[in-house]
């Protein structure tokens, strides 16, 4: 057939127009599987825990529940691990039951081998047959010459700039160079970890921290657990965390320190097992339990562990945990003051506020009674880590420690940065303290990290030397120059959190508030609820404060996480395994192959 150049250029066109739509068509077709694959699990009826793509050290304990939703009642539910019934391969019989929300469960089970597991769920019902596969991952890693010790500092909310702030405040900048670094800052291993929960890209500080005690990914509010879909907060599948493997397989001393409520989230993290974090009387009496019971806790929170009767306490009943645990052999110490007095005993038991801690500056700089009450003789964090690892290192098993400077995240949460960064240089003077142990030991793992972000960045000074206020007053770039912040004792706290030019710093997710970037003298909430609704805190607008109009639901009256990646960095022996952009559940994984835990031995 004779076609003339101009049809056969229009036919070329024409070709490559419909390759071009048929490739487009491709990508799009595929960037939508992409991101269906990404952002959602595989729509089933079948929930199987723990999860797809769980990772677990060889040996290490969890229990195995499948939960199945279906119209009309399950007939049967078949389970195969690697090919074997589950039965079979772990060694233990089922406890089923049929209904439209029907369970298989199997507690306390482990994974034996390294490599693979490929776990097959088949559901019967008078509506035919569905199938749910996933798969996990077993490992043993271990190092050449394991560490002895591991301490694990948690800096709550600690985001990248909450670091720079501490940094700016403690250690002074000079035309654009900082005079010095953090000790956070000054180890061999840098690695960004991520941040999301099982079910929600923000998390929160009990899952986040479970993450880092287990190995394994959980929900918003929940340590230790699989959540599952009943209300008990008790009956979810727990997973083996790092203080119970501890003792356990090698027999370790633990501890837990923190400047929060003791049965607060990071530091139950390490031990409890419950799908609600709030649960803290349940909390304080498992501090008890031989299988999870630290050598040495630290921190404040005493109203869970005194009986009703005693005023400020919160207990629902008249037992007595601080009795209990003297009767189990642990010193008491309830002020700085005895604290020092104590040593270093076997036990250690410190409650030294009925709630959170007051914070540095509250406690160190301003002293005010009003803010303090009773509570006036508190130590320090420096206090609490150092007599943690004198009563810890005795023991020639070695020990696993978690320190957290608990109120960075507090103070964030009421958008104010200045207690905050006090806080934050008081933790990085704790790892100061770490660090000088692990150098003189040289068989001791330091980590740094924290579990979660806040939305605060520095956007450059405020100072009202000219006459300006608000937001007028806010100095970007070239006008910005350097805040005056001064240290001249040298304890490496600025002299006066309120210098004539302080930082501007702004919050990316809050409530109404008004700011005046000031410190405040007596510390007050950002709003508060007014009919169901947050409204900016009156208090706030005293001293001339800007109404910050909020970017956050009414129904929150505090600045909320972020879901930012934060910094980790390490030192000591198993350090190297941590680099990179790395999940948080590798921090589990990391401590386990620094001190060669195998989750298959049991100490006699």
């Amino acid at each position: 057939m004779y076609h003339s150049k101009t049809s056969v250029l229009c036919l070329s066109r024409f070709s490559r127009l419909l390759l071009t739509l048929v490739v487009v068509a491709s990508l799009m077709s595929s960037m939508t599987v992409s991101y269906a694959a990404y952002n959602a699990p595989e729509a089933s009826n079948i929930s199987i825990m723990p999860i797809d793509r769980a990772k677990f050290l060889i040996g290490q304990k969890f229990d195995f529940e499948i939960e199945v939703k279906t119209e009309t009642p399950a007939s049967a539910i078949e389970v195969m691990v690697n090919g074997i019934a589950a039965e079979v391969f772990f060694g233990k019989q089922a406890v089923t039951k049929f209904d439209k929300m029907s369970t298989y469960r199997i507690n306390e089970v482990s994974l034996p081998q390294t490599g693979k597991v490929a776990v097959t769920v088949t559901v019967k019902t008078e509506n035919g047959i569905e199938k749910r596969r996933i798969n996990y991952e077993v490992t043993s890693d271990g190092i050449k010459k394991p560490a002895k010790n591991v301490i694990l500092i948690i800096g709550d909310g600690m985001s990248l700039q909450a670091r720079q702030m501490a940094r700016i405040l403690s250690k002074g900048i000079t035309e654009g160079r900082y005079n010095d670094l953090l000790e956070m800052e000054k180890m061999s291993n840098l690695a960004l970890i991520t941040t999301s929960g099982s079910d929600s890209l923000v998390t929160d500080s009990a899952n986040s921290a479970s993450a880092y005690a287990t190995g394994q990914k959980g929900a918003v509010n929940a340590m230790g657990v699989y959540a599952n879909s009943t209300k008990d907060p008790f009956d979810d599948p727990k997973v083996e965390n790092i203080i119970e493997l501890a003792k356990r397989t090698r027999g370790m001393a633990t501890g837990i320190v923190s400047t929060a409520n003791i049965t607060d989230a990071t530091p139950a993290a390490m031990l409890a097992h419950t799908r609600k974090r709030s649960e803290q009387n349940f909390i304080a009496q498992e501090m008890l339990n031989p299988l999870h019971r630290p050598d040495v806790i630290l921190g404040g929170g005493s109203r869970h562990f005194l009986p009703k009767s005693v005023p400020g306490s919160k207990r629902s009943d008249d037992r007595n945990l601080i009795e209990e645990f003297k009767q189990q052999g642990y010193k008491l110490a309830t002020s700085k003051t005895e604290l020092k007095l104590a040593g270093s005993p076997d036990k250690l038991l410190g409650l030294f506020q009925l709630d959170n801690m007051d914070v540095y500056i509250d406690r160190e700089v301003t002293k005010n009674p009003a803010v303090l009450g009773n509570f006036n003789d508190q130590p320090t964090l420096m206090d609490m880590t150092k007599t943690a690892i004198d009563v810890l290192s005795k023991n020639q098993n070695g020990f696993f420690l978690m320190v957290e400077g608990a109120c960075i995240d507090k103070q964030l949460h009421t958008m104010d940065w200045q207690r905050a960064t006090y806080d934050t240089i008081e933790m990085d003077k704790a790892v100061g303290i770490a660090k000088e142990f692990a150098k003189k030991q040289g068989d001791t793992l330091v980590i740094v990290v924290a579990d979660h972000a806040h939305g605060a960045s520095i956007t450059g000074t405020y100072h009202e030397l000219d006459g300006k206020t608000g937001r007028e007053a806010v100095r970007i770039y070239g006008d910005a120059g350097w805040p005056t912040f001064a240290d001249v004792d040298g304890d490496g706290f600025p002299d006066d959190p309120n210098p004539s030019v302080t930082l501007a710093v702004q919050f990316a997710n809050h409530p109404d508030y008004y700011e005046n970037y000031k410190f405040q003298e007596v510390p007050t909430s950002p709003a508060i609820m007014a009919n169901g609704k947050a409204i900016a805190n009156p208090k706030r607008s005293l001293e001339g404060g800007e109404l910050k109009v909020g970017n956050i639901p009414t129904s929150d009256s505090s600045e909320v996480h972020s879901a930012d990646d934060v910094p980790l960095t390490a030192e000591g022996p198993g350090a190297d395994y941590f680099k990179g952009i790395m999940d948080n559940t590798e921090v589990f994984h990391g401590i386990v192959r620094a001190l060669g835990l195998d989750g298959r031995k049991h100490q006699k």
